[in-house]
């Protein structure tokens, strides 16, 4: 767990604008129109039409997306009873993680009073402005009558999370871990310690997933829950048994299958773990101390499968797995609450989760290599972006088929979409072209194949039957990292150029290469050379059949694999030049830039060529490209050399290539918001059109603005993709992660599907 000293977190709470939260228009506010629409006189209209019709609130105001989290300050995380306004910064917080990981609203609500009575009626009285409400932080038994009271009165989904959070993924971990271990539900011995909120609904989703009640003993402070006891309130009475002789946590802990606990840290020794059945099931989730260390329970058991409530070990049993995603898609279908069909949907939703192959992205979060389902990874990670079309759904669904939802999903491949598009990324083309390079997936020869991300993406794509790869370098080197990684790369083939086994295909590329290059500076000799660089042999590769595209440039600057691939591949027909373009995938779409990577100051009809190039490119993604040509000018309103030449491109192009959606030379906001545009130059062929594609005046200005965007806007850069060569050859950015490797790869394949040779 992440060390800090205390002024560093009051620092990060107080500096700049105090808090964690905010409120931001959702709509223009720049004009005394505007705000005579967003109030007096014309917020009339929409109250008038919620008089006439209470759900239109979900149309005209933001209660759709609205969550109230309530707390009254009496069981605030391990700190106790610190009162309603001493809670704030934590409700704030919950606040923050709704909105980053599930883009919901949330105004945190601080109820002054420990009565149920004064605060069920305040929430009550303010449930009309939500459309859902999270409890936090309210001590039991109270918690219990709050939630079911409130549950019982209103309208909206409702959650005490300090309850079902805790629960509803310690279930996913549960159903995993005993699948693990080798055990089934119904037949295990579990153990709770700890009879507090928590505690009891984890035990209570426990006996929904399958576990026996009579196979549970819980122990609260005063020991084992058993009907010998006469101080057990209703809540606990439930889970009572016959002693049977088992008294305390040491004696409860023979033999048992699983132990969850939810009490206090350093209450399990190794002896007790020890005492515990074959491949046992531990959760200590005790904050921050566990009920047992990690080290000491897996040095007790190396046979253990344990989670805790910490990130600094394996299975982090954390709440900000579930309750985004759980209320994501009550409110989307308007759900009348959350019930147990819903939260059941949740758990194995994540469970299944963590069976699947696990991002490059998660894997590089966590500074580890290759993540996969196993006694270290039971549960998703929290900064899985999957989870959002993964849980939301699954709950969205249990609330429509158990009838609560009031509004229904059909197009649930359209709702991951817009639930994937609220993380802030459009990924619909990337994964349009995934599924195109897995229809015909072709042969990827991998330059750089002795390093441990080329492998990564290599292995991704033959999983996921993007490519088929081939992998250029050291054999030995290659064998190593692939062992050392544990990756699995079955059959893939592995060339080295420099190795005697090759000597016949060195021979063939160099005559080949000799011919092509004989009159421009090369010699035999030379030409026999350069086929032992992998790029050059790689490239021949492609140009003769034996691969069908090639990948590389990750450990070398930009230039040094592009000479090979243009004195071995060429241009296409008809091509002066080469360009480089980046896909910006952005929160409005996505666009497409050129050039950012080769053309350091072209002329108009370089321009021009950069044009028609990055046109063919876009149209192959399915995609009408709708184009402009940017300056500092707008249509001849600045004199200069470059917007002259860039007006000259736009002529040659209006003239030349009358079918094409371009014009300019424009101001980047002109391209962009088209209302500006239309006001201010209503002649362009612009106008009434969305542009996606910008080509820029020079190599400057193209790339300082797709890292500006990729840094400062939050836009995803997939590429460069590489412009006007005969066949696939795509160079990376030095560095790239595997993520980018593996778009780069996806392009590639449906490049060279297109590719006529």
């Amino acid at each position: 767990m992440a060390k800090f000293r205390k002024q560093d977190a009051l620092d990060y709470h107080s500096q700049g604008r105090p808090g964690k939260i905010e409120v931001v228009p959702t709509k223009p506010y720049s004009s005394q129109r505007d705000l005579t629409l967003a109030y007096s006189p014309g917020v009339a209209e929409p109250c008038l039409d919620i008089e006439k019709n209470p759900e239109d609130a979900y149309k005209y105001t933001s209660k759709g997306n609205l969550v109230a989290v309530i707390s009254n300050g009496t069981a605030v995380l391990g700190l106790g009873d610190i009162g309603a306004l001493a809670s704030k910064p934590v409700m704030e917080g919950k606040g923050m993680l709704f909105k980053i990981y599930a883009d919901i609203d949330v105004f945190d609500i601080e109820v002054d009073t420990k009565d149920i009575e004064t605060f069920i009626t305040t929430v009550k009285a303010i449930a009309p402005t939500f459309g859902g409400i999270n409890l936090e932080d309210i001590k039991a038994p109270e918690c219990f009558e709050i939630e079911r009271r409130l549950k019982e009165e209103l309208d909206i989904p409702l959650m005490h999370d300090d309850q079902h959070g805790t629960a509803i993924i310690s279930s996913a971990a549960l159903i995993n871990a005993c699948e693990l271990a080798g055990k089934k539900l119904e037949d295990v011995k579990l153990v709770v310690n700890g009879a507090g909120a928590s505690a009891i609904s984890c035990a209570k989703m426990y006996e929904a997933v399958g576990v026996k009640r009579s196979n549970i003993t819980m122990l609260d402070s005063k020991g084992v829950l058993s009907t010998e006891r006469d101080d057990l309130d209703e809540n606990k009475k439930y889970f009572a048994r016959p002693s049977k002789g088992i008294t305390t946590l040491e004696d409860a802990m023979k033999g048992a299958d699983v132990f969850v606990g939810l009490s206090k840290g350093n209450v399990v020794n190794a002896d007790m773990v020890r005492s515990m059945a074959d491949r046992p099931v531990v959760f200590a989730l005790a904050n921050p101390d566990p009920e047992i260390s990690y080290d000491t329970a897996i040095a007790a058991r190396p046979d253990i499968i344990m989670a805790t409530g910490r990130s600094d070990h394996p299975n982090q049993v954390n709440n900000v797995l579930g309750f985004p995603f759980i209320f994501r898609g009550a409110l989307d279908v308007r759900a009348t609450q959350i019930n147990e069909a819903m939260k059941l949907a949740a758990a194995y939703a994540i469970a299944q989760l963590a069976k699947e192959p696990v991002p490059d992205d998660v894997n590089l979060a966590y500074d580890t290599r290759n993540l996969s389902f196993g006694p270290t990874y039971i549960i998703p990670k929290p900064i899985d972006s999957r989870l959002i079309s993964t849980v939301a759904p699954a709950v969205a669904k249990a609330a429509m088929e158990s009838g609560v939802a009031r509004k229904s999903i059909t197009d649930w491949e359209a709702y991951k979409t817009e639930l994937n598009n609220r993380l802030g990324l459009d990924n619909k083309l990337m994964r349009g072209l995934v599924t195109k390079a897995k229809q015909n997936p072709k042969r990827v020869v991998f330059a750089e194949a002795d390093t441990y991300k080329i492998l990564k993406a290599a292995q991704l794509v033959r999983e996921e039957g993007i490519a088929k790869p081939i992998l250029l370098g050291d054999k030995t080197k290659i064998e190593r990292l692939i062992q050392e990684h544990n990756l699995d790369l079955g059959d893939t083939t592995v060339i080295d150029p420099r190795d005697a086994s090759q000597e016949e295909n060195r021979l063939r590329f160099a005559e080949m290469f000799f011919q092509k290059r004989k009159r421009r500076g090369f010699t035999q000799y030379e030409s026999k050379r350069v086929m032992q660089d992998r790029n050059y042999f790689g490239a021949m590769m492609v140009e003769t059949g034996m691969a069908d595209a090639m990948i590389s440039g990750l450990t070398r600057r930009y230039g040094v694999p592009i000479k090979p691939a243009l004195q071995c591949i060429g241009v296409q027909e008809g091509v002066n030049r080469v360009a480089g373009m980046y896909i910006m995938s952005t929160k409005q779409g996505n666009f497409f830039f050129a050039d950012t990577t080769m053309n350091v100051d072209p002329t108009a009809q370089e321009l021009v060529d950069i044009t028609v190039l990055t046109a063919q490119a876009v149209r192959r993604f399915n995609i009408v490209p709708r184009i402009a040509l940017l300056s500092y000018s707008n249509f001849g309103s600045a004199q200069g050399e470059i917007p002259e030449k860039v007006a000259e491109a736009v002529s040659i192009l209006h003239r030349d290539y009358p079918g094409l959606i371009v014009d300019g030379e424009m101001q980047g906001n002109f391209a962009l918001n088209n209302d500006l545009l239309k006001e201010q130059f209503p002649f362009s062929e612009l106008v009434g059109k969305k542009v996606n594609t910008l080509i820029f005046p020079n190599l400057a200005s193209g790339n300082i603005s797709y890292k500006l965007m990729q840094e400062l806007g939050n836009a995803e850069a997939i590429g460069p993709v590489l412009l006007g060569l005969r066949k696939p050859v795509h160079v990376l950015q030095l560095g790239s992660s595997v993520r980018e490797i593996v778009n780069m790869v996806t392009i590639s394949v449906v490049d060279a599907q297109s590719s006529k040779g």
